[in-house]
């Protein structure tokens, strides 16, 4: 019997692969059957406890009154034109003989579902159709017995005509899978089935179309058929060949009036670029300087010298005081120096009526000399004048002021400043600082000055 099985299934499997090839054009409408059958449990016992051939030679299969009958409905759906999914529904009483146990001694109610798939060797075109089928099925025998079953079957669909209704006849093995609580068996049944619903109308065939007169293609819709423009998405000219009047360097204005065709440019300027008159990178239009090169930070003019001494604002320390660029830009003979140089030179003294210093005066000289040599103050130098009041000779006292200054000058090339920063002069009685006819105004002119100045 497992042999049996075993080929139906290879069958179900090639006839499903048949059947999925096939045109859709006869699967079958939801259908309902009721169904009359007969359970036969007697002749598959036979036939294991002897064989077929003995069964069917010795005429042994079992008679009417040897089955039990009872009553079902199943419910079918096509899937395709060869293959039908069929539900079947039936009822019974019966004293169920079991595989493994004795009959219960009396009859119960025994309920059976099944589902299977139904393959048809035929379309239902045809008024007779021979198909087979297989699923799994349960069972509950009067509600304190369950099983499950394999139905295996085959049979004759008959077609009753225009209503599409069917007589469906055919024998069903029942293979137990829970062999103690169910038994092989036959189920022989005969059932009359019809449609659930109307077949749906045909859809009516329509007329071809007469064929459209084809009109010449205009992709871009500027009057030149595609065939013959050479930029048939584009909207362009008949000049160009359908093409748009060129723009060489894309600048918006086409070549035919841009007199820079080859370079970007603006309007303005009749597609020519911005000029930069000073060539500095910076265009006219925000260049406050024009005309001469400059840097963008300074809207193209170039770096500041505010105090005009020939260093930029930007490297100059003192961009508002003028001076020397070994300076940073900052002067180098300042009011202050000026200043302290001068006091310093109140402190200078001399013997009586002569040119020599005395040494109350080298601190203050030293202080001078220390200034001169300060970093910075390389260019520094300085104009020593000598004055005397108006007591003596004139030409004495210019001779007293010359030795004077003289004296005061070799000081400072003794200390090591060079002698191309000094200068020495007298100018005698000339130019006095206070009255010659007092004691205090005389000592006030005779006087040595010392004035910073830049000699570079």
């Amino acid at each position: 019997m497992k042999k049996i099985i075993l080929l139906f299934v290879v069958g179900l499997i090639t006839t499903t692969s048949f059947a999925q090839n096939q045109k859709a054009d006869y699967k079958k409408r939801p259908t309902l059957s009721v169904n009359f059958f007969m359970k036969d449990f007697l002749t598959p016992s036979r036939i294991g406890t002897s064989s077929l051939s003995s069964v069917i030679g010795n005429k042994q299969w079992a008679q009417f009154a040897d089955m039990v009958p009872g009553l079902g409905v199943s419910y079918i759906k096509g899937i395709s034109n060869h293959m039908d999914f069929a539900s079947n529904l039936g009822g019974s009483f019966i004293d169920y003989p079991f595989l493994d146990a004795p009959k219960l001694g009396k009859e119960k109610f025994l309920l059976e579902l099944d589902a299977t798939l139904r393959l048809k060797l035929l379309t239902d075109k045809y008024i007779v159709v021979p198909y087979v089928s297989g699923g799994v099925g349960a069972t509950a025998l009067g509600g304190s017995h369950f099983g499950a079953y394999i139905p295996v079957s085959t049979g004759l669909q008959f077609n009753l005509g225009q209503s599409e209704a069917f007589l469906f006849t055919d024998v069903s093995y029942r293979y137990p899978v829970t062999q103690k609580t169910g038994n092989y068996h036959l189920n022989y049944s005969i059932g009359l089935g019809a449609p659930l619903c109307d077949k749906p109308a045909a859809k009516p065939v329509e007329p071809p179309m007469p064929p459209k007169k084809v009109e010449p293609k205009d992709t871009d819709k500027d009057g030149i058929v595609d065939s013959l423009d050479k930029c048939p998405t584009v909207y362009g000219i008949a000049k160009y060949q359908g093409c748009p009047i060129p723009d060489t360097d894309k600048d918006g204005i086409n070549d035919e009036e841009d007199k820079c065709p080859t370079v970007y440019g603006v309007a303005k300027y009749q597609g020519c670029p911005i000029p930069d008159t000073d060539k500095d990178g910076i265009n006219d239009e925000e260049d406050k300087c024009p005309t001469v090169a400059g840097l963008a930070r300074y809207q193209g003019c170039p770096i500041p010298d505010t105090d005009k001494d020939g260093i930029n604002d930007e490297e100059d320390k003192c961009p508002t005081e003028a001076g020397p660029a070994h300076n940073n830009g900052c002067p180098v003979l300042t009011e202050e120096k000026k200043q302290k140089v001068q006091l310093y030179a109140k402190n200078i003294y001399f013997a009586t009526g002569k040119s020599a210093l005395l040494t109350k005066s080298y601190k203050s000289l030293d202080t001078i000399v220390a200034l001169l040599k300060e970093k910075g103050n390389e260019t520094l130098g300085l104009n020593i004048e000598g004055y005397t009041d108006n007591v003596g000779k004139p030409a004495s006292n210019l001779k007293l002021s010359q030795s004077r200054a003289n004296a005061v000058m070799g000081y400072f090339k003794k200390k090591g400043i060079a002698e191309n920063r000094l200068s020495a002069k007298g100018f005698g009685q000339e130019s006095p600082v206070a009255d010659n006819k007092t004691a205090q105004g005389r000592a006030l002119n005779r006087r040595v000055e010392l004035k910073l100045v830049e000699k570079q």
